[in-house]
């Protein structure tokens, strides 16, 4: 459709050219001088120039939104395996508790048909009569060495049940305290589940308002093409007048017998360039040991980073800002060559623990989200703290109201002085 509206438009062109030369070499009457014409022209080029400098704009702005749409789209993807590895887990955790449960019954079973038959050896041994009987057993010796064998003999046998009783009472024990480990294992498996969903959802609406964006980047960026277009038609049209008009003057020199001038008119055409290549930062920021180093480390990503479970643990994830929490806060730290590990639950035992009125800039503050300790972040001070957010990326947010004063914790650790 573009190309059909240039033919037409450049036929028009061709059309006016025509047009414009008739008249001016048949000295009709000229609605426009020549230098009405180039102060057209002027203004025509100083529109070209504004319209030209915004689809540049907008041509970059396409640029950085498509980078950050295949980064999210990139962290969906890889999420979304996480959460497929962590619906694994409970359904293995599940079946495991299911078996537990199975045992504990069978065992409990077994514990219930032996206390009813010591029931039934005792009721017996309390009876005088009965072929059964324990008594009847030790009564039936024939003479004092006799009666010591029977009495060894029904000691060994109820002793050896009570062993067994033993045994299998501390086997269900040992099995209820595994059930115990697993239920709780389950449960943080359940609420890590819905967090993960949380997460996805933020960052796929995220991605879906980000290409609403970029449409509408897009038909704008359509629209000014086209107008640039126009203006260039414009352009073309007075630039040929203007010609025509000096070759009018020319002849009409030519006419009145006057000596030739050479007039020269040079009509070079300069192109204008307003388009920059956005420039490539790849460096690595090298480890100062200083504090500020370890604070200042992520703010090249803020607005400019996405939240990957398990993000920040390798080269391709530093380069592209694909980070979690904790992985961002032990690669920070690395830029001021402080080695931390690489999880919440582990930086939650580093360096020495201190009190929220001592935090200071660069200390580790830890919120309850889905587990005790499950967000970490670098302190910045006024209650602020930097961190990767799982609906931001990296980013700094207030920990003094709403979501994140909240679930602060108190646990603050200072791990470098």
């Amino acid at each position: 459709m573009r190309d059909w509206k240039l033919i037409m438009k450049q036929t028009a062109v061709t059309a006016t050219v025509v047009t414009s030369l008739f008249f001016v070499h048949n000295h009709s009457v000229q609605a426009e001088t020549q230098e009405e014409i180039q102060a057209q022209r002027s203004e025509l080029q100083t529109n070209i120039e504004t319209k030209q400098s915004e689809i540049d704009s907008i041509k970059e702005e396409l640029i950085t939104l498509t980078e950050k749409l295949n980064r999210l789209e990139e962290a969906i993807k890889d999420n979304e395996k996480v959460m497929q590895e962590t619906e694994g887990n409970i359904t293995k955790v599940e079946s495991e508790v299911e078996d537990l449960e199975a045992e504990i019954e069978e065992l409990q079973k077994d514990i219930d048909r032996r206390n009813e038959i010591l029931k039934e050896r005792i009721s017996s041994m309390q009876q005088s009569g009965g072929t059964n009987s324990y008594l009847e057993v030790l009564f039936g010796a024939t003479n004092f060495l006799d009666f010591i064998d029977r009495y060894s003999l029904v000691t060994k046998i109820t002793s050896a049940d009570q062993e067994l009783l033993d045994a299998q009472e501390a086997d269900k024990q040992k099995l209820e305290e595994n059930k115990v480990t697993l239920d709780s294992k389950l449960a943080e498996l359940e609420e890590m589940a819905v967090e993960y969903e949380a997460i996805q959802k933020q960052i796929v609406a995220q991605k879906e308002e980000n290409e609403e964006v970029k449409e509408e980047l897009e038909r704008k960026q359509e629209a000014n093409k086209d107008i640039l277009a126009d203006l260039q038609i414009e352009d073309e049209i007075l630039a040929k007048k203007e010609k025509a008009l000096e070759e009018a003057k020319k002849q009409q020199q030519l006419l009145q017998s006057q000596p030739a001038g050479n007039v020269s008119s040079g009509s070079g055409n300069s192109t204008v360039s307003n388009q920059s290549a956005p420039a490539s930062n790849s460096g690595t920021a090298v480890a100062s040991g200083n504090l500020q180093t370890i604070i200042n480390a992520g703010n090249k990503y803020i607005g400019n980073s996405v939240y990957v479970f398990g993000g920040g643990r390798n080269a391709y994830d530093i380069a592209n800002g694909r980070f979690d929490c904790s992985g961002f806060v032990s690669w920070a730290f690395s830029q001021g060559g402080v080695s931390l590990p690489a999880s919440t639950s582990a930086m939650s035992g580093v360096g020495t623990q201190v009190s929220t009125s001592e935090m200071k800039p660069g200390d580790l503050v830890f919120f309850n989200t889905y587990k005790t300790n499950g967000h970490v972040g670098i302190y910045l001070g006024n209650n602020k703290f930097i961190g990767s957010q799982n609906s931001t990326g990296v980013a700094v947010a207030d920990m003094g109201s709403g979501y994140w004063a909240n679930t602060f914790s108190g646990h603050v650790r200072r791990v470098v002085q």
